[in-house]
């Protein structure tokens, strides 16, 4: 093919790639369940939308939840609602997390592929002066690889039977004597 042609592909190509930037948004229902002595049902809290590569993050619902006076802790996660099963990790916090003196922080954790692996809550004290935006926020973390140990190093042994660049080591005599000559007492 010729240059121009093979040049005009590329620049299509881009163009659509570009263009189907909504491909990597994926959105996940966040629900939580009062813990109580009886079973009570999931409910959904909020639908998130995130990028797994951006890590950017937004609620496309939130329902602040309306908990019997009775429940002092809820359970947080990803569920499917028809089944009752839920699909990530949870996270128990307080029923505090939601009240009106609060502002929640709902952090979704992704593994390497950008799934939701769990869900966990934390909550900010608004304060009586604040006037900033104090709604429910939403952060997205992902999982990355670890630095991996640097394994079959291999160590230089001198003619002396030492490490090579290791320091042979002080006598005490030597690790009191100071540069201008004065000695330490201990």
């Amino acid at each position: 093919m010729k240059l121009h042609i093979q040049a005009a592909f590329l620049f299509a190509a881009l163009s659509t790639a570009n263009g189907n930037s909504d491909v990597s948004i994926i959105t996940t229902t966040v629900c939580l369940q009062s813990i109580a002595s009886t079973p009570l049902p999931v409910i959904p809290l909020a639908e998130i939308q995130f990028d797994p590569f951006t890590l950017s993050a937004e609620f496309v619902t939130f329902d602040a939840p309306e908990l019997s006076s009775e429940a002092n802790l809820i359970r947080i996660g990803v569920c499917d609602t028809a089944t009752q099963a839920w699909k990530s990790s949870t996270s128990v916090t307080s029923v505090d997390s939601f009240s009106k003196s609060y502002a929640p922080i709902i952090i979704l954790s992704l593994d390497t592929h950008g799934n939701v692996i769990g869900v966990t809550c934390k909550s900010v004290k608004i304060d009586a002066g604040q006037t900033r935006d104090f709604g429910p926020k939403v952060k997205v973390v992902k999982m990355t690889k670890g630095k991996r140990p640097e394994l079959n190093r291999p160590i230089v042994i001198s003619k002396e039977g030492t490490e090579e660049g290791e320091l042979p080591e002080k006598t005490m005599f030597q690790k009191c004597v100071i540069p201008n000559s004065k000695l330490c007492f201990y």
